[in-house]
């Protein structure tokens, strides 16, 4: 029998009429709709030459048409790589020349550029796909058959390539099979408890794993709806939320509802779940969100490379400033970075991950995959962490974002959590720049709720009630908002970059 994820989700369309997404204009694709219209996608993809394997990439807007082009990948047996719209013409042609799709998909804006970046790097077609649902691969869909069925696949096989950041050196290509991808899905539609009843509220973008992988995969797995904006928009977010019963966001999500007056506990009575990822929560807009809404908002730690591998209890304590318990059949330790022996709870070490849900590995980069895969079958995901004495995994950081400041290990999320709850942070960054005396210096950069009340002396004398002097930023810097990536994460590398000369 297949292990095509698709073919998974087709067993289970239990309901042809029930909507899978609805638009802000009311449109609805049903489930009847994605059967058909996937197979369309499947055939003109196949029209086009995509064998099983042959990558297809994709760097367009949020659109049912785009989700729709995901599902006929995966019915097609190619290989997805969605890419994100905010790339340049200098990235595009990396991800293209490494990746070799048979087909790139691209807005009409840029497709001229698109075009060619194809004829320098040898990608054979161009395909478009616009903002309100069109295009050429969209008419080429509907003059094909929707007789296609589903492509043979074992769980091994590649569904989709995500590349990373490229924070630290070139981008990677992380594999990720039809076996991961279903794995993860199902997991978390479980411990979760999603059910054909539930509408989840998608204001997410969809190259990235927490849109595409979390957040549409379950829905498709467990029968559900999805109310699908374009992106966050604070209006229409509460214009939906009474119609939600799951929310899935990033932390600036939930901090831009709770400034508005009109998000009300009566609002979202009615709600089931609220989830957070993609960066860390701080344990303020936590106890905030609880505070107002009577909800605790359940966060979890996911990757790239693995998908999700922990969660806060669904029944039991939610706990501020931690991402809860290992998955089922997710194995979490916290180890020596040099040995990859467990350390004791309590001590802060390296996350390494096993289990069905990691990927396959870098995209022709076996050399990196080896170096960061124990041969236990460990992934070593750069994130530091500490397990807490009731087993709650706790994040302090990345490896790469650890200071050594005089000789002594400063964590930031550690100064970051004693900063951000003081009156006068909104939220912070801690980052290690170049110190003629200390190596690094322990540097916070901070947004202000109100600049007039902000001193810098004042931050850290407060600052040394809480923490070892060490760990005391030598300079507090303040801005007026800190830099984040599409899915709101703080891009440090940028920070230390823009304040690389503050000792010199």
């Amino acid at each position: 029998m297949t292990e095509n994820l698709y073919a998974v989700i087709r067993a289970r369309m239990a309901n042809p009429e029930r909507p899978f997404i609805e638009t802000r204009d009311g449109s609805i694709c049903s489930f009847g709709d994605v059967d058909v219209r996937s197979a369309q996608f499947a055939q003109a993809l196949v029209d086009l030459g995509v064998k099983p394997g042959d990558r297809v990439a994709a760097q367009v807007d949020k659109t049912t048409e785009a989700i729709l082009l995901y599902l006929g990948c995966l019915r097609a047996g190619a290989v997805y790589l969605p890419l994100n719209p905010g790339y340049t013409a200098a990235e595009i042609e990396y991800f293209l020349g490494d990746a070799e799709p048979t087909v790139a998909v691209c807005r009409p804006q840029v497709e001229e550029q698109f075009r060619a970046i194809a004829a320098t790097v040898g990608v054979p077609e161009v395909e478009t796909l616009t903002a309100d649902g069109g295009g050429s691969i969209v008419d080429k869909a509907g003059a094909a058959s929707s007789s296609f069925g589903v492509v043979e696949r074992g769980k091994d096989d590649l569904a989709a390539i995500l590349y990373t950041s490229g924070t630290t050196g070139r981008s990677k290509g992380a594999m990720l099979t039809h076996g991961n991808l279903r794995s993860n899905a199902e997991t978390l539609a479980e411990v979760w408890r999603f059910s054909a009843d539930d509408i989840l509220l998608h204001a997410l973008p969809i190259f990235h794993t927490h849109g595409l992988f979390v957040a549409t995969n379950v829905t498709l797995l467990s029968g559900s709806s999805m109310l699908f904006l374009p992106g966050f928009d604070l209006d229409a977010v509460l214009d939906l939320l009474p119609r939600a019963s799951v929310m899935m966001g990033v932390p600036t999500f939930y901090t831009r509802l709770l400034g508005t007056p009109a998000f009300t506990r009566e609002r979202v009575s009615h709600m089931r779940l609220f989830v957070s990822g993609s960066a860390p929560l701080s344990p303020e807009t936590h106890k905030a969100f609880e505070a107002r809404t009577g909800h605790a908002i359940l966060e979890r730690y996911g990757m790239t490379e693995t998908n999700m591998n922990t969660s806060n209890p669904y029944d039991g304590a939610r706990l501020a400033g931690t991402v809860g318990f290992p998955l089922p059949g997710v194995e979490i330790r916290v180890a020596n970075p040099e040995t990859g022996q467990d350390l004791p709870r309590g001590d802060v070490g390296m996350i390494e991950i096993r289990g069905p849900n990691v990927f396959k590995g870098y995209w022709r980069m076996p050399e990196k995959t080896a170096a960061e895969s124990r041969d236990d079958g460990f992934f070593i995901s750069g994130d530091l962490g500490r397990f807490d004495e009731r087993g709650y995994l706790c994040i302090v950081g990345r490896d790469k974002d650890l200071i050594i400041s005089g000789g002594y290990n400063v964590y930031p999320a550690e100064v970051e959590a004693a900063l951000d709850a003081l009156d006068e942070v909104s939220e912070s960054a801690v980052v290690g720049l170049p110190h003629a005396d200390f190596g690094e210096g322990v540097t916070a950069i901070v947004v202000a709720k109100d600049t007039s009340a902000l001193s810098e002396d004042v931050v850290r004398k407060s600052l040394v009630e809480v923490l070892a002097r060490y760990k005391v930023p030598k300079r507090v810097i303040c801005v007026d908002s800190l830099p984040r990536n599409a899915m709101g994460k703080v891009q440090k590398k940028a920070l230390r970059e823009t304040y690389a000369d503050t000792y010199s």
